[in-house]
């Protein structure tokens, strides 16, 4: 898995950094290489949150493009949301919307946070807000002290302006039945709240996690260093700096719900995209 965290900056510079635009170049040159070997004939690359707020964008697409032959995509929140929905729906055996719902997919990105609502095949409601685990984590939870956790004036910070963005989002979390989480983030909690030493696709996907035990986790992430956080097992060395940002998120979005446990799907967006070419 590479991690390049295209969206480095972005919140307060408004520009792709150059360096991140390296990290992703180079991806997408072990992508292309990949995509000759296996003769891929159809390609869809899409771009979210870090593109859509950046003024260089077209940098990076005409970087992509010289390397992949492909055009990037820059999916509106609202179409991220829908794939997100596609992805999540479309392949979480047990889980039926109009059973199960309404049915609350949260899809917490780096730079945003899509909250997406329904009980039927397509989402009745969804929400896209610019409350990433990286962007939260640069707007508010680098360290004040190096080597130290983030201070409680810190965390309290980031709590409202996640707060605020809930407020004003027109889904509401307290609607859904059943909420179902995807992406990096709510899988890397959930390899947490499990106990696992290393990645476990059947042991996450469709893991049912106690709303308890996930508060407990974030409070404790908040609560360490990111050098700490490196040195845990389950998780990823590049999450380390994020994920605690990335947990408050999904704390502070259940904290609004109703539900007792989060349903983890590690179908998402990737998924709703790969399968929106079969159209």
């Amino acid at each position: 898995m590479r991690i390049v965290r295209l969206g480095q900056d972005v919140d307060r510079t408004g520009r792709l950094a150059d360096e991140a635009l390296a990290r992703t170049f180079a991806a997408v040159e072990e992508y292309a290489d990949l995509v000759a070997r296996h003769g891929v004939d159809r390609i869809r690359f899409c771009a979210t949150s870090a593109t859509r707020d950046s003024a260089n964008a077209a940098d990076f697409a005409a970087g992509v493009l010289a390397r992949l032959g492909a055009e990037p995509e820059v999916l509106t929140g609202p179409a991220e949301a829908a794939l997100a929905w596609a992805g999540a729906t479309g392949g979480l055996p047990g889980i039926d919307p109009a059973a199960d719902g309404p049915l609350l997919v949260l899809d917490i990105g780096g730079g945003s946070t899509e909250l997406v609502l329904g009980a039927g095949a397509t989402p009745d409601a969804a929400h896209s807000m610019d409350i990433g685990s990286v962007r939260m984590t640069e707007r508010h939870l680098v360290p004040t002290v190096a080597g130290q956790p983030p201070t409680r004036d810190q965390v309290a910070a980031c709590v409202t302006d996640v707060d605020a963005a809930l407020d004003a989002c027109p889904v509401d979390p307290a609607a859904a039945r059943t909420v179902v989480g995807v992406a990096g983030t709510v899988t890397t909690l959930a390899m947490g709240v499990l106990g696992l030493s290393a990645y476990d696709r059947g042991a996450t996907h469709g893991a049912r996690l106690p709303v308890a035990d996930v508060h407990a986790l974030c409070d404790r992430l908040l609560g360490s260093t990111a050098a700490d956080r490196a040195d845990l097992a389950w998780l990823h060395p590049g999450r380390a700096d994020v994920i605690a940002a990335g947990a408050l998120v999904l704390s502070r979005v259940l904290a609004r719900t109703r539900v007792t446990e989060l349903v983890v799907s590690e179908s998402d967006i990737l998924d709703g995209i790969a399968w929106s070419l079969r159209a």
